[in-house]
């Protein structure tokens, strides 16, 4: 096993991956948050944390081999590591991104492409349906077919509690985290076939039910539903839907959307350590390729060890 130990691509010897008892660098950025303005450790997209703090880059196999896939939420954090993958497992995207992420998405375009596969770029707030439609009409005129789909475009914004939760941030959460998963999904399924994949990003919080997060936390348990309503409409056609929950994971959405407190706290899981974007991205992988095949209307739960039912 070729492991490099504190040194992989992105990583300083300093950075110790997030050993037990390490803390997130205290920063702050405004939403929505770029990767390329992340202070302390970087982000890993390609390299897998090893258990001597150290990691090993991760190996493809050329799972997704000539497949297709739509990644919302793409130029950075989960979605970029997702990109990345796929295109290591064989397989060409198109990203979506807010237009004032372009820069990070770019980047996701280099790395993609430095692995030889396609990578297309698609601005736009996923808001509204038209926009949604859009986005599945360009992914197939730029790459001919749509095989999988990852929806992964989200947004959170801490409170206190209810009386201090607006109704319009009540609003934009279920806008932004959940009814483009139905109408992306509504729109490719009219192109996808058996042997396609959806993949939705759901969250450790619809589980333990963070009080701080009560929309975000609302639109991730809808997500488990959507999910698993799905898979039993979809199965007969072969076509099979799944979700994964990740627990606290390094990526922009951290430093721009949570207060000092919650930041102060973000390595709190059984291992000690917030996850990387990598690790989150090989559950993509694996549902999306044939490995998982028996598997459709379940949950993963990349969460660094917290203990949840469902």
């Amino acid at each position: 096993m070729d492991t490099v130990k504190n040194m992989a691509k992105g990583a300083s010897s300093e950075d110790s991956q997030f050993k037990s008892g390490h803390q997130v660098p205290i920063q702050q950025q405004t939403q929505p948050g770029l990767q390329s303005d992340m202070k302390g450790p970087d982000p890993q997209s390609e390299n897998i944390p090893t258990e001597d703090g150290g990691y090993q880059t991760y190996k493809a196999a050329g799972k997704l081999e000539g497949k297709k896939a739509i990644i919302t939420g793409g130029d950075s954090g989960i979605g970029r590591a997702i990109a990345i993958l796929y295109a290591m497992e064989g397989a060409d995207s198109l990203i979506n991104y807010l237009p004032e992420e372009e820069s990070d998405a770019k980047v996701t375009k280099e790395e993609v492409e430095k692995r030889g596969r396609k990578c297309y770029l698609f601005p736009g707030d996923l808001r509204t349906k038209e926009v949604c439609k859009k986005l599945v009409d360009q992914a197939l005129a730029d790459m001919g077919a749509i095989n999988i789909v990852v929806n992964n475009a989200a947004y959170q914004n801490m409170t206190n509690g209810i009386r201090e939760l607006s109704e319009d941030q009540w609003l934009k959460t279920f806008d932004t985290n959940i009814h483009p998963y139905f109408y992306i999904s509504k729109y490719a399924l009219e192109h996808m076939k058996a042997g396609d994949t959806i993949i939705n990003c759901a969250s450790v919080n619809a589980y333990i039910g963070r009080p701080d997060l009560l929309d975000y936390t609302s639109t991730k348990g809808a997500i488990v539903s959507f999910t698993r309503g799905l898979s039993n409409q979809q199965i007969e056609f072969g076509i099979r839907v799944n979700a994964v929950a990740p627990g606290p994971v390094w990526t922009p959405l951290i430093p721009s959307t949570m207060k000092k407190y919650a930041l102060d706290q973000f390595s709190g899981t059984p291992m000690g350590r917030p996850g990387q974007p990598s690790e989150i991205a090989t559950c993509f992988v694996f549902l999306a390729s044939q490995d998982s095949s028996l598997i459709s209307g379940q949950t993963l739960h990349p969460n660094g060890g917290v203990v949840v039912n469902g």
